[in-house]
């Protein structure tokens, strides 16, 4: 277990985490290394467009947030929210802060959700750019110039 979760798509935005319950005690950036971001996990209510996930990419990091939850069932709250298991799986990875490497709760998209040539629309985007104060300049720029479908 563990009283870590790793969020790198629209839960990088701490008021969405806590209006979805999840109980947490600090808030730091951290990276994931050896991952991509890819918005290829296909969304329910508006199909032409794509969530986060993560896909496997060698030399490669995804940048997020890292919230210490109050407990370690605490993760179990934020299930229901990725639909999990159906939408997304939820596995523990090693992520790298500024301080540590530590064990850390995220989610994958299930496969069958998934399809390539999406993009994100305007409102997801934004709550990944709500994550600023945890990334670093780079980054949050190359949140920044991500088109939207919407755009």
């Amino acid at each position: 277990m563990s009283r870590f979760y790793f969020a790198y798509g629209s839960n990088m935005n701490p008021a969405r985490v806590a209006a979805r319950g999840l109980r947490f005690d600090e808030i730091i950036g951290a990276r994931l290394d050896g991952m991509s971001l890819a918005f290829d996990k296909q969304s329910r209510e508006h199909p032409q467009s794509g969530h986060a996930n993560l896909a496997f990419a060698r030399g490669a990091s995804v940048e997020g947030v890292l919230y210490m939850l109050r407990d370690d069932a605490e993760i179990e709250r934020m299930d229901r929210f990725e639909r999990a298991p159906i939408n997304y799986s939820r596995d523990i990875v090693v992520v790298t802060t500024a301080r540590k490497r530590v064990a850390a709760w995220t989610y994958f998209a299930n496969p069958a959700v998934t399809r390539a040539g999406l993009r994100p629309e305007r409102a997801y985007l934004e709550h990944l750019l709500a994550g600023q104060p945890y990334l670093s300049n780079a980054y949050f720029e190359r949140l920044r110039s991500i088109r939207c479908v919407d755009d």
